[in-house]
């Protein structure tokens, strides 16, 4: 009987275990230095009526810049045939169907603001990963995003982010 892995007739090859490590851990090293960073340029210190508006972000950026630099030693340091696959090409494909649009829509929230944003990426995603038809895609993307503006602009009185481009200002909403 043959296992998954003799099933496969393509070749094995993907991203090994110590790539990853590396990655996240790098990320992590960048993301704590961020926070460690800003938040002493806000006053990481103890003042006269008590801590400053970084203190506590400093001290939670140092030990994530600690805790990644410890990981990423020890990820480089790690023997490569030692690792593994973390996730193999074809396992990934779907992943980054779904991360990739999502940062276009982040970027996208960016531009054009949350309302419209949100009902293309609504839309697409039904067209592209649900099969649905563009008709109905876009009437549920629509009502959806209209809901939300009802019921944070109008209602509660919260306007969410507009973008760069208030799309939605020059229709007059």
């Amino acid at each position: 009987m043959k296992s998954d892995k003799d099933r496969s007739d393509s070749p094995r090859g993907g991203i090994s275990m110590k790539s990853a490590e590396v990655f996240v851990a790098a990320v992590m090293l960048a993301f704590g230095l961020v926070v460690a960073i800003d938040s002493y340029r806000l006053g990481a210190q103890w003042g006269s009526d008590g801590p400053q508006s970084g203190y506590f972000p400093f001290y939670i950026g140092v030990i994530i810049v600690i805790a990644a630099a410890v990981t990423l030693v020890q990820s480089l340091l790690a023997k490569a045939e030692d690792s593994g696959l973390f996730v193999e090409w074809r396992m990934l494909k779907p992943v980054m169907a779904v991360l990739v649009p999502a940062v276009v829509y982040v970027l996208g929230v960016q531009l054009i603001g949350i309302y419209v944003a949100s009902a293309i990426y609504i839309a697409v995603f039904m067209v592209w990963l649900g099969s649905y038809s563009w008709l109905k895609a876009v009437v549920v993307s629509v009502l959806i995003n209209a809901s939300f503006y009802l019921m944070f602009e109008i209602w509660f009185k919260v306007p969410l982010f507009r973008g760069a481009y208030d799309l939605l200002g020059l229709v007059g909403l």
